[in-house]
C-alpha cells in the first residue's frame, strides 16, 4: 500500500511519538506519586467506594474487578517503563506492530486510571492525552512510513483542540470579545508559574494585543493546518510559538507541551530540514505492509467516524468544553477558559496545638501548598507539564467546585497526620505531628505592584475575606500519625 505511505513525515513521526511517549511517563509517575494519597484505599475519594456505584460498574478499566494500591502502583510503573522505551525510540526500530501494540497497552492502562480517578483526573488535558495515544500507535514503526491518514487524523485533533478553544472563548465571556481578558488572566489563572506576574504587569495594549493574537492562532491558522505545504509547517509554527508563550507564562499542566507536539504532525521533512538541516529531508522508509495498512484503514475509519459528536459540537451554539463522547475518550471536544475570572481567591488551610481555637493567644500555623499562591513573600514555581492535582482542585474549590467531598476528607488526614497527605504538601507547619484544630480561610490574592515589591518584599498581596471552615478537630482517639 505504497499510495498510504506519507514518506516525507518521518521526522513528524518521530516527534509525535517520542513526545507523547513523554507525556505518558510524566502521567505515570504523576499517578504513582499522587494517586494513593488522593483515590488510594484511604485516599480522599477512596476508588473502592467509587466502584460501589452503579456507573463505576459500567466504565471501561481494569479496577472494576479489583482495586487496591499496589495493583494501582504496579500498572502505573509499568505504564512509565513502557513509556520510556518509546521515549528512547527501542521499540519504533522493531516491526510496524510493536509500537502499536505499546501505545495501546499504554492508552488502555492510562484510561483505567483516569475511568476511576473522579474529579482528580477530571481535565481536559486527561482526555487530549488519551486520544493523542491512541491516534499516534498507528504510526507504525521505521520499518514502514507514516500512513498518511493518521497524520492527517493527528491534525485534525489539533484543530478542534485550537479551534474549539477559541470558539469556546469568543461564545463565552464578553472580555475574549473586547479584548480585555489578559487584563485579568496572569493573575487569575490556576496555578501561576514565575514570569505569571511580569506578563500581568505588561501594558495594556500588550495585553490587547495578546488576546487578538490568540483569536487569530486558535480561529484562523487552524484551518491553515489542512493547507498544501509549507503554509501547513507555518501554521503548525504558529500554533507552536503560541502554545510556548502559554508555557512561559503558566503551568497548565501537559496541555500545551502535548499540544506542541501534535502540532509537528503539519511539518514535512523537507520543511523541517530546511530549518535544520541535520533533518534528512527525504524519506528512506518503505510502503505501508497491507496487513498494517488494514488496521490502519480500520482504526481510521473510526475516528473518522466517531468525529461527527465532536464536528457538531463545534458548530453548536451549546457547545460544550472538554467533553467526551464516548467512554474511551477517543474523539473528543476541548477547550479552555470559556470565561476568566477577574478576581483571586485562595483557600488557606491553617492549623493550630491550642488547647481552645478561639482563645485570644492561639496561634494558627499556615499548610503551604508547592504550587498554589499561599505565603505572599513565595514566588511561584515552574511545574508543569507536571500535574499537581490537589492544588487545581484548591483553586476550583476557592471559585465554589460543587464537588468538595473530597475537601473535609483532607482536614481529617491534616488531623490526623496522614504521612501520604503530607508528602502531597510543600509544607508541614507541625514537622508530623498532628495539630489540635484545623481550619480554612479564605483571601483575595492579587499581584505586588513594582512599588509593593519593592517596600515589603512580596510577590502577593492578600486581604482576609473571610471563614471557609471553623475550626474542626478530632476526638483524642482519633488522632496520630498515619
Amino acid at each position: 500500500m505504497d499510495w498510504l505511505g506519507a514518506g516525507d513525515y518521518e521526522f513528524a513521526r518521530e516527534v509525535l511519538q517520542r513526545g507523547t511517549a513523554a507525556i505518558y511517563l510524566i502521567a505515570f509517575l504523576s499517578t504513582a506519586a499522587q494517586f494513593p494519597a488522593l483515590l488510594g484505599e484511604r485516599g480522599l475519594l477512596p476508588v473502592p467506594d467509587f466502584l460501589r456505584t452503579t456507573y463505576a460498574r459500567r466504565q471501561p478499566t481494569i479496577f472494576r474487578w479489583r482495586y487496591s494500591d499496589r495493583m494501582l502502583l504496579a500498572i502505573a510503573w509499568g505504564g512509565a517503563v513502557v513509556a520510556a522505551a518509546l521515549v528512547a525510540g527501542a521499540p519504533q526500530l522493531g516491526p510496524a506492530w510493536l509500537p502499536l501494540v505499546l501505545f495501546l497497552l499504554m492508552w488502555g492502562a492510562y484510561l483505567s486510571i483516569v475511568t476511576v480517578g473522579q474529579t482528580f483526573y477530571g481535565f481536559g488535558w486527561e482526555s487530549l492525552l488519551l486520544e493523542a495515544g491512541f491516534t499516534v500507535a498507528f504510526l507504525g514503526s521505521s520499518q514502514a512510513a507514516p500512513p498518511v491518514t493518521v497524520v492527517w487524523l493527528v491534525r485534525w485533533l489539533v484543530f478542534r483542540l485550537e479551534f474549539g478553544a477559541g470558539l469556546i472563548k469568543m461564545r463565552g465571556d464578553r472580555s475574549w470579545r473586547d479584548l480585555t481578558a489578559l487584563y485579568y488572566h496572569h493573575e487569575t489563572q490556576p496555578m501561576p508559574n514565575p514570569l505569571s506576574r511580569y506578563a500581568h504587569l505588561l501594558p495594556r495594549w500588550a495585553h490587547r494585543a495578546e488576546a487578538l493574537g490568540n483569536h487569530v492562532a486558535q480561529l484562523v491558522v487552524p484551518f491553515l493546518l489542512f493547507a498544501p505545504q509549507p503554509i501547513a509547517s507555518v501554521a503548525a509554527a504558529i500554533v507552536v510559538l503560541t502554545q510556548l508563550w502559554l508555557v512561559l507564562t503558566g503551568n497548565f499542566a501537559w496541555l500545551n507541551v502535548l499540544t506542541i507536539v501534535l502540532a509537528f504532525a503539519a511539518v514535512s521533512d523537507p520543511v523541517a530540514h530546511a530549518v535544520v538541516p541535520a533533518i534528512p529531508a527525504e524519506a528512506s522508509a518503505p510502503g505501508v505492509p497491507a496487513w498494517f495498512g488494514g488496521i490502519v484503514l480500520t482504526a481510521s475509519a473510526l475516528l473518522v467516524a466517531l468525529s461527527w459528536w465532536p464536528a457538531r459540537n463545534l458548530v453548536s451554539r451549546n457547545q460544550l468544553m472538554n467533553a467526551s463522547f464516548n467512554r474511551w475518550h477517543v474523539v473528543n471536544a476541548y477547550g479552555a477558559f470559556g470565561s476568566v475570572t477577574k478576581r483571586r481567591f485562595e483557600v488557606v488551610v491553617e492549623g493550630t496545638d491550642a488547647e481552645q481555637p478561639a482563645a485570644q493567644d492561639t496561634v494558627w500555623r499556615e499548610y503551604e501548598f508547592k504550587g498554589k499562591p499561599g505565603d505572599p513573600r513565595r514566588i511561584p514555581r515552574q511545574f508543569a507539564p507536571y500535574h499537581l492535582r490537589l492544588d487545581w482542585l484548591m483553586w476550583f474549590l476557592a471559585l465554589g467546585a460543587p464537588d468538595t467531598r473530597w475537601f473535609g476528607v483532607l482536614l481529617t488526614r491534616l488531623l490526623q497526620a496522614d504521612r501520604r497527605t503530607l508528602r502531597l504538601l510543600r509544607t508541614d507547619p507541625f514537622d508530623g505531628a498532628p495539630p489540635r484544630w484545623v481550619r480554612a480561610r479564605v483571601f483575595r490574592y492579587r499581584f505586588a505592584t513594582p512599588a509593593e515589591r519593592r517596600e515589603r518584599r512580596v510577590w502577593w498581596m492578600r486581604e482576609d475575606v473571610g471563614v471557609l471552615v471553623r475550626p474542626v478537630s478530632l476526638p483524642p482517639e482519633g488522632r496520630g500519625p498515619g
